[in-house]
């Protein structure tokens, strides 16, 4: 079941911290939940900045924050995360592990409540934050364009949740 994207509205800005300093000048898109059979994982919140457009989202700043519903290890995370990059395109198995490690040691085991927000820096790469703190960046923009992309593309494995994150925007 996905959540309506006027529940981001309502949501307002953007978890406190220094997060909220990047998104400061850009504006909800849209919001959904991810379930899993039954379970609820995530609850998912899209911002934006002016003239962004769905089908080029790798052009565009924007801001991504995760919400999460359950425990989980960063191993697992950062695993899971790859599997959905690999489904939009074939990664050298070196380049994979050296990601899949990066994000391991950028992202905490998180715990019901937690979250961790990313923000994309179009041609550079992406930084992501955890309960609003800074957790570091990686520096690559293929990263980023692939790791968004999990969300954002066409190739998603979760149309549904990119079709309400993507509710407030141009296609």
């Amino acid at each position: 079941m996905l959540l309506a994207s006027a529940a981001l509205a309502a949501a307002g800005t953007p978890h406190d911290g220094a997060w909220r300093e990047v998104a400061a000048s850009l504006q909800p898109a849209g919001s959904g939940r991810l379930d899993w059979f039954g379970l609820r994982l995530y609850e998912a919140r899209l911002w934006v900045g002016r003239g962004f457009r769905a089908d080029a989202f790798d052009r565009h700043a924007f801001a991504l924050e995760l919400h999460y519903l359950r425990d989980f290890r960063a191993a697992d995370i950062a695993r899971r995360s790859l599997q959905e990059m690999e489904r939009a395109a074939a990664i050298p198995a070196a380049q994979a592990r050296q990601w899949q490690e990066q994000l391991q040691r950028l992202l905490p085991d998180v715990r019901a409540g937690d979250r961790i927000a990313g923000a994309y820096l179009p041609g550079r790469g992406a930084r992501f934050y955890v309960n609003g703190r800074p957790a570091g960046e990686i520096d690559d923009p293929r990263f980023a364009s692939l790791f968004f992309g999990i969300w954002l593309a066409p190739t998603t494995s979760e149309p549904r949740l990119r079709e309400s994150l993507l509710a407030g925007t141009p296609q």
